[in-house]
């Protein structure tokens, strides 16, 4: 899943990226509400955790021009500005949550999770799919109640296709959702991935399907291989 953070606070940016990178979300930071506005135009994010007092062009104002494009992705504004007409102003304006400063941490992950859950348009805490199962919360799968270990970069790629099972998920759209503006990830990294994928849930009755030209989709095999 794919985040877009706005903060001009480079403390606060660095600490709320490294907690949400750790957590294997692909993460971008802009400090200021021009760069926001541009590449909320730009790109496509899941999420959107928004200051409002911005250099350049205030929190709201971007929120505004993001629904006015009709630009579909969460919202969280999280923010000093805490007064309730603030807080009525921007849930008006189309944010999905609103968090005011100082907060707690955990607090953050769990809405950031149930944002995310909610743009997959999942209710439930935990997903299954033949016999694999998906917990949300922890972004964590099993088989039959044990764990499968897999590593954070196959981890976001098989949760991006396990809320999409059984659906084509293009190859530049899964690039997209798995790298930041930093990352260089190549559609060869790709391809090792889901080899190494299929190997992992091979035991498990499931595997990754390619459609040629387009990009993969999970599938279930005919049982445990």
């Amino acid at each position: 899943m794919r985040i877009l953070l706005v903060e001009d606070n480079q403390v606060l940016a660095e600490g709320l990226s490294t907690i949400l990178r750790g957590s294997g979300y692909a993460v971008d930071v802009v400090s200021d509400g021009a760069s926001a506005h541009a590449v909320a135009a730009a790109e496509t994010f899941d999420l959107v955790i928004l200051d409002l007092n911005l250099p350049e062009m205030d929190g709201l104002d971007v929120l505004r021009a993001m629904r006015a494009r009709q630009n579909s992705a969460a919202v969280l504004i999280l923010t000093a500005r805490g007064t309730p007409e603030e807080r009525v102003k921007g849930l008006d304006l189309g944010a999905d949550d609103y968090m005011i400063k100082p907060f707690d941490i955990g607090e953050f992950e769990a809405r950031v999770r149930v944002l995310l859950r909610r743009q997959a348009g999942l209710r439930a805490s935990t997903v299954s799919y033949g016999n694999v199962s998906l917990d949300l919360n922890a972004r964590s799968f099993s088989s039959a109640g044990a764990p499968i270990e897999i590593p954070a970069r196959e981890l976001g790629l098989l949760e991006l296709l396990f809320m999409r099972a059984g659906k084509v998920v293009a190859k530049e759209a899964i690039m997209q959702s798995l790298t930041g503006f930093d990352d260089d990830l190549s559609p060869n990294a790709i391809e090792q991935y889901v080899s190494r994928l299929r190997k992992r849930l091979a035991p498990h009755g499931l595997t990754v399907r390619t459609a040629r030209g387009i990009g993969y989709y999970l599938d279930k095999t005919a049982g445990p291989e």
